[in-house]
């Protein structure tokens, strides 16, 4: 039975349950072209989704369509892996606001009224996110309040706005996306050999216990006539890291991005981490270091192509 035949299979609560696509701006399927003999965004034979790449979003499952057979093959070229995204948009009656598709919208029955919810829904943002400073200002009041402390005391008093505004820029990364982003930053270039940006610095929150973490990210990618901006990597760090997030979605997110922005011929993520809700609370193991990584494409495909990455990631 084929793997498309077994998504049409599932129910809609099965599909939800296999997907995470939790806290990333878009639902998209990455295929990879099985002709190693051409770089082209119609890449022929087979697909790869991201099922197979290391995300798990099965509802977008496509074919790309052979390469006409009037074009001359283009020789010695990496195939491309090719994010595809759903641009679909629901029915609307007209009485419910118009969501991008995604397994949760904003028809879902008891969130018709919500003022805000996640980054995927967009109608459902305030007009700004400063528009939450006082709601989330009387928030952090109540829990002074709550620890037994005194809000109105001298060094407290101020304390609810600050720490409202330090946790905006925490999350700043919910107002940006990919495209704002690259600005353009994406340049034809006839240059086939691995690119790769080590130890850029990355802060998060842990989604769990919103205590930080933080660490370095590595990243590695093989150009197909298109290169990204070298600072844009470390801008797509900072888009996904600025977010509440878990280390192992943060590896996976920053690799599709990278796909999306220049669909190379793989691209590999490695993540080193420290969490201060190991450090700080439950067992306490100070030096303790969570390494995670992405492999897409040549580099999960291809030992060799994988050594010289976790070699120049791991060289001082």
């Amino acid at each position: 039975m084929s793997f498309t035949r077994q998504l049409s299979e599932m129910s809609a609560s099965e599909l939800n349950d296999a997907i995470d696509d939790t806290n990333f701006p878009q639902a998209h399927i990455l295929s990879r072209g099985r002709n190693n003999s051409v770089c082209s965004t119609s890449s022929t034979s087979g697909t790869s989704s991201l099922v197979d790449r290391a995300v798990n979003q099965p509802e977008d499952l496509a074919t790309v369509p052979p390469a006409a057979a009037t074009e001359e093959p283009v020789v010695n070229m990496r195939p491309r892996l090719i994010l595809k995204s759903s641009n679909s948009i629901p029915e609307n009656d007209g009485t419910q606001p118009i969501t991008p598709m995604t397994p949760r919208t904003s028809t879902t029955p008891g969130h018709e009224n919500c003022t805000f919810h996640h980054d995927l829904e967009l109608d459902h943002k305030p007009p700004t996110r400063e528009a939450l400073l006082p709601d989330m200002a009387r928030s952090y009041r109540l829990l002074l309040g709550g620890l037994g402390e005194n809000p109105d005391r001298q060094g407290l008093i101020k304390t609810p706005e600050r720490a409202a505004k330090a946790m905006l820029y925490f999350t700043k990364g919910y107002d940006q996306n990919l495209e704002d982003v690259l600005n353009g930053a994406v340049f034809d270039e006839d240059h086939d050999e691995m690119v790769v940006v080590k130890d850029i610095e990355m802060f998060s929150m842990c989604e769990h216990h919103l205590v930080p973490f933080y660490g370095k990210v590595s990243i590695g990618y093989l150009p197909c006539n298109k290169i990204l901006g070298l600072s844009k990597l470390a801008r797509i760090v900072e888009i996904f890291s600025r977010r509440l997030q878990v280390q192992e979605r943060l590896t996976k997110q920053i690799a599709v991005a990278v796909t999306q922005a220049v669909q190379p011929a793989g691209v590999a993520v490695v993540v080193e981490g420290v969490h201060m809700c190991m450090v700080m609370r439950g067992v306490q193991k100070i030096n303790s270091k969570t390494v995670t990584s992405t492999m897409l494409g040549v580099f999960r495909d291809d030992p060799k192509t994988r050594e010289e990455f976790l070699n120049l990631v791991n060289s001082k």
